[in-house]
């Protein structure tokens, strides 16, 4: 009957049944001659050589693509520690060393203190071969120790060539990335090369237009690919078929928030220049990433088809920086957010409304100190008709008309197809959910459910249903939006007199810079543009 130790301060008890766990570990630096396969194979020849009939197999714990650098960054590692605490296993059985640890100091940590606190059998098959039951000391050998430090080294040296490795292709411009950004994809026959996923890169396109021309917020832009049920960048790699995994994976509810929405209008990937290097692992046993100052990223310039053009690129970055605020209730910001500021201190000026009328007055002197400033005090509706006369005559003496109106004309382009397929997509979720509940009827009737689960399922259905059908109608009510829209009266105004008749927020953010405010009232415009 077999015996083991817990320590040498406590009486020995015995073990009737041997609790096996098999470990197996496959790092992505392996080469050629390891594998799942090989290594499961050798543990199941070699397991009964050392035992008798006192032994089963419990579990298999399998770290596939894991570095054996430190214990948190494997599940199944840690699994196995768990199964070891509660009892479920009394013996780790693993192809050698190696496979187990490439940290000496966590190796002799778990030799020397885990396994004899926990009252477990520790085999290693090939050299050195340990067996903590019929040899106990051997943990404390040198060549053990040795052995550690050699596995450790291997990491490390792997570690610096990997690292090199990446650089060098990062400095070419080749993606490394295990998956493309959201609107780009890997080239099939190539996979450091990338090229556009055109069914996302017309949601990329529609976030820049929204927020470019149209003045939606960020937020704004968020709730209405919500109300049209766009899978987020995540479920939508989901929904691919791709293995994406990040931290907080767990926590995605397949849902657009304002941060994903930025992250995307602040991608340079989309005006073609690759990007690589903003993290960093801290060294190969801490996995942790820091974030590196942008002057430390890789950006290669021209790398990949561009999906945004660089000017666009340029406006949404500029509105970015600006200091705006959203209408209460609404998606869209102020006309003016970001764009008034007080002629004398340079400050942005604040907006207030009362009795209907809003107005603007300079923020130093109404938040900081009245002695600083002046109130510089003005009427939304007046500045409204001194900048429309403003643009309009400026308009009226640009040389290259025809330009500024193809601008205008693609930038009211509006990517109906992506809506269009999931339009489609979610009439056949539908269509399917409702026969469902016709199924689900005949089933109650004839004694395959009864009428409570009848009544649970079908309440669990229709609320997909009523989900749906208000996906539908913001899809449709997308699609006849998009078909006025093309249409509106002042780009047919702009069009026929070469001149607009009203402000909106797209036409001034790609004519104007700023806005000052004078305390007589008088208004300096600040265009984007010089022309004699």
């Amino acid at each position: 009957m077999a015996r083991i130790r817990r320590n040498s301060l406590q009486e020995d008890e015995i073990i009737n049944v041997w609790k096996i766990g098999k470990y197996i570990r496959l790092s992505r630096d392996d080469g050629n001659n390891e594998s799942i396969v090989n290594q499961r194979k050798i543990l199941d020849e070699q397991i009964p050589k050392y035992f008798d009939n006192d032994y089963y197999i419990v579990d298999e714990y399998i770290d596939d693509g894991r570095t054996g650098t430190s214990d948190d960054t494997r599940p199944s590692f840690l699994r196995l520690v768990e199964d070891v605490k509660c009892g479920r296993i009394n013996c780790i059985v693993t192809k050698n060393l190696s496979r187990a640890f490439r940290n000496s100091a966590n190796q002799g940590k778990f030799l020397e203190e885990f396994i004899p606190l926990y009252n477990t059998r520790f085999i290693s098959l090939y050299e050195p071969h340990i067996d903590t039951f019929l040899n106990p000391e051997v943990v404390h050998s040198l060549e053990v120790s040795i052995t550690g430090f050699m596995n450790e080294q291997y990491a490390y040296k792997t570690s610096i060539d990997v690292r090199r490795t990446f650089d060098t292709k990062r400095k070419k411009g080749e993606f490394i990335g295990a998956f493309a950004p959201y609107g780009l994809m890997k080239k099939p026959d190539n996979k450091n090369m990338l090229i556009i996923d055109e069914e996302a890169a017309e949601i990329v396109r529609d976030i820049f237009h929204w927020f470019v021309d149209e003045g939606m917020s960020k937020s704004g832009i968020a709730k209405r690919l919500n109300e049209l049920g766009v899978p987020n960048p995540t479920a939508y790699k989901h929904s691919k078929g791709f293995k994406y995994c990040n931290p907080n994976i767990y926590k995605n509810d397949g849902l657009w928030s304002e941060r994903t929405v930025l992250n995307i209008l602040l991608n340079q990937m989309y005006i073609g220049n690759m990007v690589q290097g903003k993290q960093k692992v801290i060294s190969y046993k801490v996995h942790d990433r820091i974030s590196l100052n942008e002057k430390d990223w890789y950006v290669v310039q021209n790398t990949h088809e561009a999906i945004i053009d660089k000017e666009t690129f340029e406006k949404a970055q500029k509105l970015h920086k600006r200091d705006t605020r959203i209408c209460p209730n609404k998606r869209k910001v102020y006309i003016f957010s970001g764009l008034l500021k007080c002629a004398d201190c340079k400050k942005a000026m604040t907006r207030k409304s009362a009795k209907n009328i809003v107005y603007y007055s300079c923020s130093t002197y109404s938040r900081k100190l009245k002695t600083a400033c002046t109130k510089h005090t003005i009427r939304e509706d007046v500045i409204e008709k001194a900048v429309l006369t403003a643009i309009q005559k400026q308009i009226a003496l640009v040389d290259n008309l025809n330009e500024i109106i193809d601008e205008i004309n693609n930038a009211q382009v509006i990517h109906k197809k992506s809506k269009h397929k999931l339009l489609n997509e979610k009439q056949k979720e539908l269509d399917k959910l409702n026969s469902l509940i016709d199924n689900l009827y005949i089933d109650w009737r004839t004694n395959e459910i009864t009428k409570t689960e009848y009544k649970r399922i079908k309440s669990k259905f229709e609320t997909k249903i009523d989900k749906i059908k208000n996906i539908i109608a913001n899809l449709e009510k997308e699609e006849l939006s998009t078909n006025e829209n093309i249409n509106e009266p002042y780009l047919q105004t702009f069009l026929k007199h070469k001149n607009i008749e009203r402000l909106e927020r797209g036409i001034l953010v790609e004519l104007v810079n700023n806005i000052y405010v004078h305390k007589n009232g008088g208004l300096t415009i600040e265009f984007n543009f010089q022309d004699q």
